[in-house]
């Protein structure tokens, strides 16, 4: 049985930028077994034309995707809330295995069970190729944005 993963909803402004916060942290991990906690047993997703169902198949999809996506660093923010459900814009940067470097922008919709585990997520992602110069996310791999690196806000994202 799962436990729960607060904050819990239903979510005010703070609470729901507290679950962003604590989202794009885990992602930053680039853990699939750590971050796939975060989620329902049959979480629903549907990531660009990806649809999952299920931890096994997140936990598949994300250490595919971090195997590919190297170096990702990962900036969310909250877009919109209600009740137990929560919108959120990113940015996120990365290199391919030739080391070519993108940034991904996207949107995603979240709706959380009374546990605060996310039962369904809906992403839709745009990448653009990039200069290494135009890197704007410089924080050491793995680890969460520092406190006082700019989110997308600040950088104009």
């Amino acid at each position: 049985m799962s436990t729960g993963r607060p904050p819990l909803p239903p979510f005010s402004v703070e609470t729901a930028r507290q679950k962003v916060r604590a989202a794009e942290d885990g992602w930053n991990t680039r853990d699939p077994e750590r971050v796939v906690l975060a989620y329902t047993e049959d979480s629903l997703w549907r990531n660009r034309s990806e649809f999952l169902r299920g931890r096994p198949a997140i936990v598949g999809f994300l250490t595919r995707k971090w195997n590919r996506e190297l170096d990702y660093r990962l900036i969310k923010e909250l877009w919109a809330f209600a009740g137990n459900r929560i919108a959120v814009r990113f940015a996120y940067e990365y290199h391919d295995d030739s080391g070519s470097w993108f940034r991904a922008y996207g949107n995603e919709n979240w709706e959380f069970d009374p546990l605060g585990l996310m039962q369904t997520r809906y992403a839709s992602i745009n990448d653009l190729a990039i200069i290494p110069a135009a890197r704007l996310m410089h924080w050491d791999r793995g680890a969460p944005r520092p406190a006082d690196h700019p989110g997308l806000s600040e950088l104009g994202l």
